[in-house]
């Protein structure tokens, strides 16, 4: 797992403030890279072709300042650490995703190329990743035209974080709990009677760590090692379909939260219920692992609103 071996030499004092922020900030810094960009020479798999005319100036036009919101893109692209294609594909995708170019709206190249200020060949590249989000379509004759929601991959990382920090915040982050409430219940259920000791000793491990950070008011850390706990129990329930679902888990820890004017910050109930599922892992109680998990996703706001609390047997 990515951190286990980072987080236990973690000597770094964060700041103290809102987890699920500074959470975001570091999702968004990680991925230099987005994923689905095909290789210069998958890229002409057919031509981006110009929609025709008069559905070009039928089409609302580009707000703003082409100049001033190229240099913003590069800005962005700069602090982020991404290529120019991957400030594009976040800026293209965001304005999708708020429903600021809607279904059917085309997308011409040339257009995008010269308000955003970057060349043809970003502009494709761009376009060929949001194609495999199901954002947008390419069709020969046809040229580019943005989706129904209908069609996007809403388990795509980038698409849960852009929705989870737009209009459809409210949606988004309530979707995502009971996905949560789904999963990870039945994983820890299945993690106790897999008895893999490897994979409890790590998760012991976080429980650890996670205890530090709470007392050093090391948010980073703590969340850090959150996100590992929930990856390592989905990895130790031993169901390979259930672990391609991890990365929803991951995506909820990351844009989870309260709303702006607050944030969640660790806490000893959060604490608690970890060390519980890590007991009933160890002592092969199914039961006793699936309710510490529910326990511990009602004491998070998000799936608070949701669900019910757990009934006492």
């Amino acid at each position: 797992m990515l951190f286990t071996k980072d987080l236990k030499g973690w000597t770094s004092r964060a700041d103290k403030g809102c987890v699920s922020t500074l959470a975001h900030t570091m999702m968004t810094a990680a991925r230099s890279a987005d994923s689905g960009l095909a290789g210069p020479g998958e890229l002409d798999r057919y031509p981006y072709t110009e929609a025709p005319a008069g559905e070009r100036a039928a089409a609302r036009p580009w707000g703003g300042s082409d100049s001033e919101l190229g240099r913003a893109s590069r800005r962005g692209a700069a602090s982020r650490g991404r290529g120019l294609h991957g400030q594009l594909v976040q800026q293209l995708g965001q304005m999708i995703v708020s429903g600021d170019l809607g279904a059917d709206r085309p997308l011409v190249p040339e257009e995008i190329g010269q308000r955003f200020e970057v060349s043809r060949t970003v502009v494709r590249e761009s376009l060929r990743v949001l194609e495999a989000k199901g954002l947008v379509s390419a069709r020969p004759n046809v040229g580019t035209r943005v989706r129904p929601v209908s069609d996007w991959n809403l388990l795509d990382p980038d698409i849960i974080e852009w929705r989870a920090f737009g209009p459809q915040r409210d949606d988004q982050r309530r979707e995502l709990a009971e996905l949560r409430w789904t999963i990870e219940p039945l994983a820890a259920r299945l993690a106790a009677g897999h008895g893999r000791e490897d994979l409890q000793q790590r998760l012991g491990d976080m429980v650890e760590i996670m205890g530090h950070a709470m007392g050093q008011g090391d948010a980073i850390t703590f969340s850090r090692a959150d996100a590992e706990f929930h990856a390592l129990l989905i990895q130790a329930a031993g169901n390979r379909m259930l672990e391609h679902l991890s990365g929803i888990v991951s995506a909820a820890l990351h844009v989870s939260g309260g709303p702006v004017t607050g944030c969640d910050r660790p806490g000893e109930a959060s604490l608690g219920h970890h060390a519980r599922i890590v007991d009933a892992l160890a002592s092969g109680d199914s039961t006793g692992a699936e309710t510490a998990m529910r326990q511990l996703l009602v004491v998070h706001p998000d799936v608070e609103r949701v669900v019910p609390a757990p009934r006492e047997h």
